[in-house]
């Protein structure tokens, strides 16, 4: 239960809390044998960093009140945790670390909250500065792209340690977006020399003959996905630069045969919806220098059913072939990686439970990582 209060008629308040808070965290104490009721009182020194962390109208204490099962009062920039004894501890060490990385240039997403406090469930003595505080890429002095979950601190570092990782999960698990930001870092830092971004065009056939312009023209609304992920780090303005020099290059999958790309880091989206053959096709235009991230989601598979009911795609086929080769990785992303809206999450664990139940849609069996 959340509460907001004018005044705290029960807090005892103490020093204020200053940047560097971990100081005064005890990760002791969260020992499972200290199990009875407890309160916790903190007072954080920086109104406005107090306000961020508690979100628009404490939301985000609202939203831990949920999560934890505590009594959660407000009052100013002081917060008053009441209930079991353990969910007082380590709620009191999130809300610490999370203020100190707020002084980093973290921006909290609502999302933030529950998957913290699940990874400190886990791992009471987890330091969150190793998952918030390495930035993927800095979109301006303001803000920084950063993982958010430990599959996806995960899947940021095999970008940069493997030349093939391959990131299968649900919708809003940041498997595009975290592989446009690591393809940003690396070409600014001068690690690869271009990027090339590229789809299936599932209906490439009768349907695209009907929308108006040439073929690069038609494919264009399959790639706008791509082209979100852009803006939503750099301003237009440089990447239409990047687009007219070739540095950023955006295409449809059938583009990339007989093509060799050498100091590229190259992204397939949505390689669910491509057949074997061009898979096959597509992992083997690795060239010297080059970096690859391939993504899709193996429940939304679009391509024509065969005698099974099953679209014969190459992604489901390439994480069998290529499971046990030096250089490849391969993340599997799950519901507690969804950081888009709440419902989101909700709404991907609902279709999981239906066709698991009724044996209906597409899901089949994957290698583990």
């Amino acid at each position: 239960m959340f509460e907001n209060k004018a005044c705290f008629s029960a807090a005892k308040a103490g020093d204020p809390i200053k940047k560097s808070a971990l100081a005064n965290s005890d990760p002791a104490s969260l020992s499972p044998a200290d199990a009875g009721l407890a309160e916790q009182n903190l007072n954080f020194e920086d109104p406005a960093f107090a306000r961020e962390l508690f979100g628009p109208r404490n939301a985000n204490l609202d939203t831990l009140a949920r999560r934890s099962g505590l009594h959660i009062a407000a009052c100013g920039s002081r917060v008053t945790l009441r209930g079991e004894a353990r969910a007082c501890a380590l709620t009191r060490n999130l809300l610490l670390q999370l203020y100190d990385l707020l002084h980093t240039g973290l921006r909290l997403n609502p999302q933030d909250l529950p998957h913290a406090y699940a990874v400190l469930e886990k791992k009471p003595d987890f330091s969150l500065t190793s998952l918030y505080g390495e930035a993927v890429f800095s979109a301006n002095s303001r803000r920084n792209i950063v993982a958010r979950t430990l599959n996806q601190r995960e899947y940021a570092s095999s970008l940069h340690n493997n030349e093939l990782t391959f990131a299968v999960g649900p919708a809003g698990t940041g498997k595009t977006y975290l592989a446009v930001a690591t393809a940003l870092s690396m070409l600014l830092s001068k690690k690869v020399r271009r990027i090339i971004l590229t789809r299936p065009a599932v209906e490439a056939g009768e349907r695209l003959g009907f929308l108006p312009g040439d073929l690069a023209e038609k494919v264009n609304p399959y790639l706008r996905p791509l082209y979100d992920a852009l803006h939503d780090m750099l301003v237009p303005e440089k990447i239409a630069e990047m687009i007219a020099g070739g540095i950023i290059e955006i295409a449809p999958l059938a583009f990339m045969r007989g093509r060799t790309l050498n100091d590229a880091f190259i992204i397939l989206d949505e390689a669910q919806n491509t057949t074997p053959e061009q898979m096959k096709m597509f992992v083997t235009r690795l060239g010297f220098g080059a970096r690859a991230a391939v993504t899709g989601d193996i429940t939304q598979i679009d391509l024509p059913k065969g005698p099974d009911g099953i679209g014969r795609s190459g992604l489901v086929q390439v994480l069998q072939v290529l499971r046990d080769v030096e250089g490849v990785s391969m993340i599997h992303f799950h519901t507690d990686d969804v950081i888009r809206h709440p419902l989101v999450a909700r709404i991907v664990e609902a279709y999981d439970n239906y066709q698991t139940h009724s044996g209906q849609g597409q899901n089949r069996p994957f290698p583990a990582s």
